[in-house]
């Protein structure tokens, strides 16, 4: 073969690979990527394409609150009110929400509090304080969004609780750029341990009201939602209390958003019930202490599962027959009138068949 014939070889070898890279981003950008599944068990299935993002920053930016910048190349776009599954080195997945610009595609930025497990903590937030370090790499699945500002209201209250004001603060950099009357509520255990405390009193002066607990109590919720006008959005994020409160204050002809990452709480408190694994020819008792997970992986130890908390979607299983009670904030309304997540969600009878 002479040096003419393999120049040419090499030049339409080139020009098919840039086609195959074009193509496969045209692909992967699309609103149908990841494809739908097939009409098969959707049992541990990612729900979003996973990417390897290198640690370049690892820092605490608060007592207890450790921030992390995640680098890549190009990567997905995302609004305020977004946030990442995070693929933790034992595995485990957690979601934290991004706190960085939007207008920047080379980099994400997540912080999270240290949780000790005497307030509930599972592990996740220690190994990302303590094992994901400078210079790692680390598996991302998304950005996904439950938590959006598209809402064009003629006035936003922000009410934030500790770490809650990560998905906020993007919030209010957009609705200032917007030229849109807003509010922020800030409350904390203290100053030190307030996450971004400068960042949104240097842009928010006077409308930023800080209730460090150790100096002031508890914020007044009651007292910041009567002073809003009706048609107000608002959006909290920050501990179940606090959102529960809120919620119960919003006066009418107000909106209210949530953003949550522990598993809605309920009044009607839980039932025993008992569920048939169609497939394996197995029916396994859910206890009202327990969940649906726990008892399947009694008999099934292999199903997938991650969060615990409903909001990776690890453990969506097809439900055959049975009314579910839905306990999640990730499945659509479509995904909930055959599926389940089986970490948290029950059911409202006493029977559920799952393809299992």
């Amino acid at each position: 073969m002479n040096a003419r014939t393999l120049t040419r070889a090499a030049v339409v070898a080139g020009a098919a690979l840039v086609v195959r890279r074009a193509l496969r981003r045209r692909v992967q950008g699309s609103p149908l990527w990841p494809m739908p599944a097939l009409e098969e068990p959707v049992s541990g299935r990612p729900r979003a394409r996973a990417l390897r993002l290198l640690v370049a920053g690892h820092e605490e930016i608060a007592d207890g609150v450790v921030q992390l910048r995640l680098e890549g190349y190009d990567l997905p776009a995302w609004r305020p009110g977004a946030h990442l599954d995070l693929v933790l080195p034992s595995g485990l997945l957690r979601q934290y929400s991004l706190c960085g610009d939007p207008e920047d595609s080379s980099s994400y930025t997540v912080a999270t509090r240290l949780i000790p497990e005497s307030e509930g903590g599972r592990g996740g937030s220690r190994e990302v304080h303590e094992q994901v370090r400078e210079g790692a790499e680390v598996e991302v699945r998304g950005p996904r969004n439950r938590f959006a500002l598209d809402t064009d209201a003629p006035a936003y209250l922000f009410v934030a609780g500790g770490i809650g004001i990560t998905p906020i603060l993007p919030m209010l950099r957009e609705v200032e750029a917007r030229g849109a009357e807003w509010r922020l509520l800030y409350g904390g255990r203290s100053r030190s341990s307030m996450p971004f405390l400068e960042d949104v009193v240097k842009l928010g002066g006077d409308r930023v009201t800080v209730v460090p607990q150790d100096e002031a109590g508890l914020p007044d919720l009651a007292a910041a939602l009567t002073a809003t006008a009706p048609g107000t959005a608002v959006f909290c994020c920050g501990p179940e209390g606090l959102m529960a409160a809120v919620e119960a204050a919003l006066p009418e002809g107000r909106t209210l958003h949530l953003e949550r990452f522990a598993p809605r709480s309920t009044a009607d408190g839980n039932s025993a019930f008992e569920v048939e694994l169609r497939r394996s020819g197995k029916v396994v008792d859910v206890a009202a202490g327990s969940t649906v997970l726990a008892a399947v992986r009694a008999e099934l130890p292999n199903v997938a599962y991650s969060c615990e908390q409903g909001f990776c979607g690890t453990c969506q299983q097809r439900v055959l027959e049975g009314e579910i009670d839905h306990r999640d904030e990730l499945l659509t309304d479509a995904e909930r009138d055959d599926s389940m997540l089986i970490c948290v969600s029950r059911a409202r009878g006493e029977r559920l068949v799952l393809d299992l």
